[in-house]
């Protein structure tokens, strides 16, 4: 799974880097440990026009009856998410991608559950695949985005820690991966499975990543380092 990550760069950074045409953003505070149910920021295709928006983490289906399932829904597995009634419709027409500079995965409580930070190496965004949903709140009526991260088997670098990892879009994927008009499962089940990218960085990094209220630039520094 996908549990924490790493999100620290302005929405203006973001939006040059995917080649967004609007920026629709409420203000997001950067983190470096962004927890499940934190504010976000995504790019999606939305009438006609790349827009980097603010969505949840956790996603709501639109026929949720409250927003306390959207913390169970922070992933989908690249396995089942087109027939899991929580993701199918998105996974068909609303995709997106979530900006990262890494995320975190722990190691086996066998061995002490000490966190890893992965990462690009040359230190460039990452592109995670996500979905989309837009939910109507029954009680006040207000529409709240919110998205998922999908998740693969591991690659041979997160393998060691974990067995399953983010899908990681490389670039030459990010223009179909947004194109709603692609709603064939096969074509979209093909762009995921071929697109694990395996040149990723990794070290491990201080138990304070434990704690949500901890967020700070230290989080990422290697533990030899000095942090503790």
């Amino acid at each position: 799974m996908c549990g924490r990550f790493v999100q620290t760069q302005e929405a203006e950074n973001y939006g040059a880097y995917f080649s967004v045409d609007v920026i629709r953003t409420d203000a997001v505070l950067r983190s470096w440990n962004v927890a499940p149910t934190k504010q976000i920021y995504a790019v999606a295709e939305h009438e006609g026009e790349r827009q980097l928006g603010t969505f949840g983490w956790g996603l709501l289906p639109f026929w949720a009856k409250d927003r306390k399932i959207g913390a169970r829904l922070i992933n989908a597995r690249v396995e089942t998410a087109a027939e899991k009634p929580a993701f199918r419709d998105s996974f068909t027409a609303r995709r997106c991608i979530i900006p990262a500079e890494g995320f975190y995965e722990w190691e086996p409580k066998d061995r002490g559950k000490l966190p890893h930070y992965f990462f690009d190496p040359g230190r460039r965004p990452l592109a995670l695949a996500g979905l989309w949903s837009s939910w109507k709140d029954p009680d006040s009526g207000e529409r709240i985005r919110t998205c998922t991260i999908l998740t693969t088997e591991a690659n041979d670098v997160v393998q060691p820690i974990h067995d399953r990892m983010p899908v990681i879009l490389s670039d030459t994927m990010w223009d179909p991966w947004l194109d709603p008009e692609i709603r064939d499962v096969e074509i979209i089940s093909d762009l995921l499975t071929a697109t694990v990218r395996p040149d990723l960085a990794e070290h491990a990094v201080s138990t304070l990543v434990n704690r949500v209220a901890n967020d700070i630039p230290e989080l990422i520094v290697p533990l030899e380092t000095g942090a503790v």
